[in-house]
């Protein structure tokens, strides 16, 4: 229903934003590294959010990026992830972190984020492996690049990451073939990412 808001921060703590457009306040649930991100009070900002439908409430979440409400939604379709859970796993995890991890099968390193035990996170990286596709090979590589200094194997990681934020391989290549494949995993997602995001 909503895609973004617009508008002016009035408010913010340390779980919600308040941005005001045309007289009427919106709140929003965040995550903290939304949080991180905003503009001082009284400052224009722009959250894409998430409209979350129940029988008693509606409630609207809001993040700095998209590539964060990908994550966000992504995270709440598997099932027992509600959306406490999910920002909390944004709050510990940027969406590049996150999919490395599962591009990575790393369900251990999930479990820092409060809320999620081992049974949970191996579930994330089992059911979000299988639904966006993401191959063994893939995860050998992204294993073994632990610790390794080698570019090839951080564009191939970085292409494992970026399909799992829901991009297709070929989007991810054509994105990664305009960057130095020497950068870190993180800053090629990151770079990818604004490049996609802009095209699309």
């Amino acid at each position: 229903m909503f895609y973004s808001l617009t508008g002016k921060l009035i408010h913010s703590d340390l779980n919600t934003a308040v941005v005001e457009c045309g007289g009427v306040g919106f709140l929003c649930h965040v995550s903290a590294n939304t949080r991180a991100k905003l503009p001082q009070m009284g400052s224009p900002v722009t959250l894409f959010t998430h409209l979350q439908v129940r029988e008693d409430a509606l409630d609207l979440f809001g993040f700095f990026e998209k590539s964060e409400l990908d994550a966000f939604k992504m995270l709440t379709a598997v099932s027992g992830v509600g959306a406490k859970v999910a920002l909390s796993i944004l709050s510990d995890f940027s969406p590049e972190q996150f999919a490395l991890c599962i591009a990575a099968g790393d369900h251990k390193t999930l479990q820092r984020a409060n809320g999620v035990g081992g049974k949970l996170a191996q579930r994330l990286v089992l059911e979000l492996k299988d639904k966006l596709g993401v191959s063994g090979a893939g995860e050998n590589a992204a294993v073994q690049a632990v610790g390794m200094v080698s570019a090839s194997t951080n564009a191939a990681i970085a292409m494992e990451a970026l399909v799992v934020l829901g991009y297709s391989a070929s989007e991810a290549a054509l994105a990664l073939g305009r960057l130095d494949s020497a950068l870190p995993v993180e800053t090629l997602i990151k770079e990818a990412l604004k490049q996609m995001t802009t095209n699309r």
